[in-house]
């Protein structure tokens, strides 16, 4: 009986080289590879051909999809070529570790990623200095994967290094390590007692060591480690990885510095490697119409062969061909190299699974309107314009409308410029995430499709909310996802919070998302009427209570206040209704009227009712001038002035009055209080274009406003003092000077 330890490093071309070759060489009857038991069951699904790396396995808790562990699977990851190895020559494969059952009991928090993560001890960082290299990738790639030769007692002597290194470590209380251990021991044990007469262990190079038959600790040991751990319910299915996931840079503890070039270097024969990059690069340039001339890429591969072979390399690198590539296409510029960083290095793949793959129910609809609706999942962030008057379009946005209420974040609205919410365009940047798999999982809980659980958990927070103007905006979301049942539901819970409701700033946020969901609703076809008698319920109440509401506020319940006041006027005008303008107005007439309301609030009142006609511009002037008085302290002057000219400023550059009035004031200020005034006034005028406000300052010069002097600045020359100044002057001048 034969038991061949193939330690390998996650995620190597050249260990995943190796591995065949030495998988050629012992013909085994028994693979046994690094990963948990749990996997055992998805391993048919590995020979599909629509299984296509790179792909993970994902392992979650029934109960609590949260808790969740990704198993990831390159082309070129070693335990992915022996998986397929074996089931191409019908050899019996399995997996050893620590159960998934007890590995998330133990370790409660979510974990992206378990397997292959990198151990407490690095071994290829002592290995490396061992050997003269500072850095530990370049030591590996010329050792392993520049190594064309496969061979079992390469994998011996390498476990013999290892075993160097963990007698070297000086820790042997790492239990979690132990108890893997433990489990693979167990499975090998299995193995041999099954008959098996060559078993490969495919496993990291750091439990190599371990896992060597002739080292085995006794079996009670192990099953001491592995006694009365704690267990939850598990399940297990294959889901879509990406090249980037695969990356250190994605906090992967197994991952590599490049999985595109991997990738590359796994897949293409030896002869054509270096070449076939580099009109890769070529091709990648040119698509961001760059120049990548034919005789820069034969350039560029003598170059990197050269730079290979003065360093010393068994074979070209990436560090000669990045070397290259800076010297020959990219001119010296680093820019276009994060280009090809991006697309090439690391790569943008993304895997695909087979309908046959086993998923919760929601995973599945999920799937087939992904392919109804032709938005197939991508790792490239892409921007999405939908026209909502097409059938197919608005089919589009309810799905990613719905996905965003269920807290798969696969769709994001964006503002591309034009027309925004409310219209009938909509912009959605797409962008795919691996960890979507767990967030689909998660929200399975609610339902089996993705109607049904996106109507239960609309119920859910409808239930939960506090908040009237949370409520406000799920209703807007109902409507936007297409939820008629759920958004009546929603509805008939604001209609009786409302009813109790006393808090005027609570009923002023309601206001806007539902304008906005009764305006908008005939775009989708939803009966509004239930939320237009919601709506004006609202409006009267807050317009009743907006008086009181808006007393005796301090600095931030002001700020709270006004901001509740603009989204209320904004929902009140999109609706264009008498019946809600009228109560509303008079209720920001009393407000404006009202000099004992502070300054942020009334001021603001005056400004809106001045731009919808309500007072015109002697009253608005009437007002800022007494607002602006030497009687009112320049702090709360400051802030009604900041109320009144927020939003555009034609408003001074249209009224010469309100611009006098605004410049007579900060004239007059005096010279101790200004100082402190300027800040607040500066942020006022802040919020304009640097356009607008270089026309407010031409407009002033005009009028001879930037021309009077501060009545504290008055001149009074006495000139016969200055008389010998201006001689001095102008004799430097040239000038002739008479008495």
């Amino acid at each position: 009986m034969t038991v061949e330890i193939l330690g390998v490093r996650h995620h190597g071309p050249g260990s995943a080289r190796t591995v065949l070759g030495a998988l050629e060489e012992l013909a085994p009857d028994r693979i046994v590879i690094e990963g948990p038991p749990e996997l055992d069951a998805l391993v048919p699904l590995a020979g599909d051909p629509d299984l296509v790396p790179p792909v993970a396995a994902l392992v979650y808790a029934v109960d609590t999809p949260r808790l969740s562990s990704f198993y990831p699977f390159a082309v070129f990851s070693p335990e992915w070529v022996a998986l397929r190895w074996a089931i191409e020559r019908g050899v019996t494969v399995g997996f050893a570790d620590l159960p998934t059952t007890n590995a998330l009991a133990l370790s409660p928090e979510p974990a992206a990623d378990r397997a292959g993560r990198a151990d407490r001890l690095d071994p290829l960082t002592l290995l490396s200095r061992t050997a003269g290299y500072d850095d530990p990738e370049r030591w590996w790639e010329d050792v392993i994967e520049h190594r064309r030769s496969s061979s079992l007692e390469q994998f011996r002597q390498l476990a013999t290094a290892m075993a160097e290194v963990r007698a070297s470590d000086g820790r042997h209380d790492d239990l979690e390590n132990a108890r893997r251990e433990a489990s693979m021991r167990k499975v090998i044990r299995k193995a041999q007692r099954d008959g098996a007469e060559r078993i490969a262990v495919v496993c990291g190079a750091y439990h190599a060591p371990a896992l060597d038959p002739s080292t085995f600790p006794t079996v009670s040991s192990d099953n001491a480690l592995l006694a009365k751990l704690p267990k939850v319910k598990v399940a297990a299915t294959w889901v879509p990885w990406s090249a980037a996931k695969l990356a250190y840079t994605s906090g992967y503890g197994a991952g590599v510095r490049s999985p595109g070039w991997y990738r590359h270097l796994f897949v293409t024969p030896e002869e054509s490697v270096v070449p076939s990059w580099f009109v890769r690069v070529a091709r990648a340039l040119r698509d961001e119409r760059l120049d990548a001339s034919t005789a820069s890429v034969v350039e560029a591969t003598r170059l990197a062969e050269a730079l290979a072979a003065v360093r010393g390399r068994p074979s070209v690198g990436l560090s000669e061909l990045t070397d290259a590539t800076r010297a020959t296409l990219t001119e010296g510029s680093d820019l276009p190299l994060r280009l090809i960083d991006r697309t090439l290095v690391v790569g943008e793949e993304l895997g695909q699974v087979p309908e046959s793959t086993p998923m919760v129910p929601l995973a599945a609809d999920l799937a087939r309107q992904q392919r109804s609706l032709r938005l197939r999942p991508s790792t490239t962030a892409t921007v999405v314009e939908l026209d909502l008057r097409r059938e197919a379009q608005l089919a589009r946005s309810v799905l990613l409308h719905r996905l965003a209420l269920l807290g798969i974040d696969w769709g994001e609205r964006v503002d591309t410029g034009g027309r925004t919410t409310g219209t009938f365009k909509e912009a959605w940047q797409l962008e795919w995430y691996p960890e979507l798999a767990v967030a689909v999982i998660e929200a399975s809980l609610y339902g089996n499709t993705v109607v049904s659980a996106t109507e239960a958990r609309v119920a859910e927070l409808a239930e939960q909310s506090t908040d009237l103007a949370a409520l406000g905006r799920l209703i807007e979301q109902c409507l936007l996802a297409d939820l008629p049942t759920a958004l009546r539901s929603v509805v008939a819970t604001l209609a009786d919070r409302t009813a109790r409701q006393h808090d005027t700033v609570a009923l002023l946020g309601t206001v806007e998302p539902l304008a906005r969901t009764c305006r908008y609703g005939d775009v989708r076809g939803v009966d509004v009427a239930g939320v237009a008698h919601v709506l004006a319920t609202v409006v009267v109440r807050a317009s009743v209570g907006l008086r009181a509401a808006s007393s005796s506020l301090d600095d931030d319940g002001a700020e709270a206040m006004r901001t509740a006041i603009e989204a209320a006027h904004r929902g009140v005008a999109l609706m264009d209704d008498p019946g809600l303008r009228t109560p509303w107005d008079r209720a920001l007439a009393a407000v404006a009227a009202d000099d004992r309301i502070h300054g942020a609030v009334s001021g603001r009142a005056n400004r809106l009712l001045l731009d919808v006609g309500e007072i015109d511009q002697t009253t608005a002037a009437t007002r800022l001038s007494r607002h602006l008085s030497h009687a009112v302290p320049g702090p709360t002057a400051a802030s009604w002035l900041d109320g009144f000219l927020a939003g555009e400023a034609l408003l001074l550059l249209h009224s010469d009055e309100l611009l006098a009035i605004v410049d007579e004031w900060l004239a007059s200020v005096a010279d101790e209080a200004f100082d402190d005034l300027l800040p607040l006034v500066r942020r006022t005028f802040s919020r304009y274009q640097s356009s607008e406000r270089r026309q407010i300052g031409a407009h002033l010069t005009s009028l001879g406003s930037g021309r009077r002097a501060r009545p504290e600045q008055s001149l009074d020359l006495d000139l016969e003092r200055a008389a010998p100044a201006v001689e001095a002057v102008a004799r430097l001048l040239g000038l002739e000077v008479t008495a």
